[in-house]
């Protein structure tokens, strides 16, 4: 009798390179399942930019595995339950899923596996989020790393060139356990407001893989010099299809590697490349809240934690809806509102502001890139805001405040990016639409600054220099 296995889906909705899947593939009969329980995943509910996309990737798998023959059964939580129902009714002997890494999903997988395991079913889990576990990983005093240079030179050194699972070639189909239709979970919100999102997106593996495609044929060999530019397209974008894990980065290593070794980039080029270590800031991310899970609200340099009194709520206000008169700023906000997304550099940029300039609390600012970006990922957001806050592993000196406007003209030195997200500005020529109030312009519908950033830069400091002692 062949064996009927539950692959239990959550952020890996793909079938290449999935090795819950292959696993339970080469062991028989395959159902495969999503729950949906954010409560049991997450410290808070999904925001409703991840929640358009997951509704997306959730359709585009759906899809993909009907065309193999296999439907997909979508539950609500909570989990341990709604598998052992599942189990039942498909006579399922094991229920096998990857691994995820935040802390309260550990905790209920831990609980999950116990639950399955004392009915009698084989529970178990694979690695397929990471390149390598964050366990795995130790400095030469079998501790966590904090800084990421060393964690990466370890990592690169244990890798090897690890190789991607295909798609198992025979996927099995076994009985359909009754669950819901993927409207049923509700995802998305009562007025249409993502139609931003969906002209910029393609969620699920088909969009991913072929988003890295273009990415290695044009962009990849100049993303040293063209990766700090937000006028430009000189990033992958592939941050959300990595974090919905509708792309694995042993693909993306993989895909690298040929690509590199096709134009006769030496191996040990490619590897090394700035491309790759983005890869790497993703694995030091989590490894960092894996080993220090209380910094999803709190710093990991506790000193840090009376820098930021309080919110004011006018202040945060004028930063999340982009009128804060600080026209990079503004635009990098607005960016993200209208596409789920903003580029890396204007990330930086825009919380920096907000915590050194505004000194508002980075937990604010952290919450609110978790409801509005696409890619909202709590161990990369986590490492990226403490990074920046300067309270964090391997964090910016607490010196270190980006300027807006010298950013914006080293950045964005013609203005396309600000002058595409703020049509108030649109008349301004050249780098003159950073600065506006330099020239005495005073652009209609457009504010003043909130704050002078010279001034504020300075209160920041003090305010450092008094927690430091220097």
């Amino acid at each position: 009798m062949t064996a009927v296995t539950i692959v239990w889906f959550r952020l890996d909705l793909r079938l290449a390179d999935h090795p819950a899947l292959h696993a339970a593939a080469a062991r028989g009969v395959v159902v495969p399942v999503y729950i949906y329980s954010p409560e049991e995943e997450s410290e808070g509910a999904p925001g409703a930019a991840s929640r358009w996309w997951l509704d997306r990737s959730l359709r585009a798998l759906e899809q993909a595995l009907r065309q193999r023959g296999l439907p997909l059964t979508v539950r609500r939580g909570p989990a341990a339950a709604s598998l052992a129902e599942v189990a039942a009714a498909a006579g399922a002997t094991a229920v096998y899923w990857n691994r995820g890494y935040e802390p309260a999903g550990i905790a209920r997988d831990t609980g999950v596996k116990e639950q399955l395991r004392a009915r009698g079913l084989e529970a178990l889990s694979f690695k397929a989020a990471l390149l390598l576990e964050p366990w795995e990983v130790r400095n030469l005093a079998g501790k966590p790393f904090q800084v990421f240079t060393p964690f990466w030179k370890h990592c690169r050194a244990a890798l090897g060139n690890p190789e991607p699972l295909p798609t198992p070639p025979v996927l099995l189909p076994g009985p359909t356990p009754p669950g819901l239709s993927v409207d049923a979970l509700d995802l998305l919100p009562r007025i249409p407001w993502y139609a931003g999102m969906a002209a910029s997106w393609q969620p699920g593996e088909a969009g991913a893989h072929g988003k890295l495609e273009r990415f290695l044929g044009a962009a990849f060999f100049d993303y040293g010099s063209l990766r700090n530019r937000p006028d430009l397209t000189g990033t992958s974008r592939l941050s959300p299809h990595l974090h919905f894990g509708e792309i694995s980065p042993r693909q993306v290593w993989a895909a690298t590697g040929a690509a590199a070794g096709a134009r006769g980039l030496a191996e040990e080029t490619w590897r090394a490349s700035t491309f790759l270590t983005e890869l790497g800031w993703r694995e030091f991310a989590h490894h960092l809240l894996f080993h220090f899970p209380h910094t999803t609200r709190a710093p990991l340099r506790p000193q840090f934690a009376r820098l930021w009194s309080g919110t004011d709520g006018r202040l945060l206000e004028a930063w999340t809806r982009g009128r804060t008169g600080i026209p990079m700023v503004d635009a990098g906000m607005r960016e993200l509102w209208g596409s789920g997304w903003m580029h890396n550099r204007v990330r930086m940029i825009v919380a920096s502001f907000l915590t050194k300039n505004l000194l508002q609390p980075w937990q604010d600012g952290a919450d609110w890139f978790l409801d509005t970006l696409v890619d909202a990922d709590l161990a990369s957001n986590t490492l990226g805001w403490q990074w920046t806050a300067g309270c964090g592993a391997d964090a910016a000196p607490y010196f270190r405040i980006f300027n807006p406007v010298t950013q914006g003209m080293k950045f964005d030195p013609e203005g396309h990016y600000v002058r595409r997200w703020i049509p108030e500005l649109a008349a301004l020529e050249g780098s003159a639409v950073h600065a506006p109030w330099e020239s005495g312009m005073r652009p209609a519908g457009y504010p003043p600054p909130v704050v002078d950033l010279a001034a504020s830069r300075a209160q920041a400091l003090e305010a450092y220099a008094r927690l430091t002692g220097r």
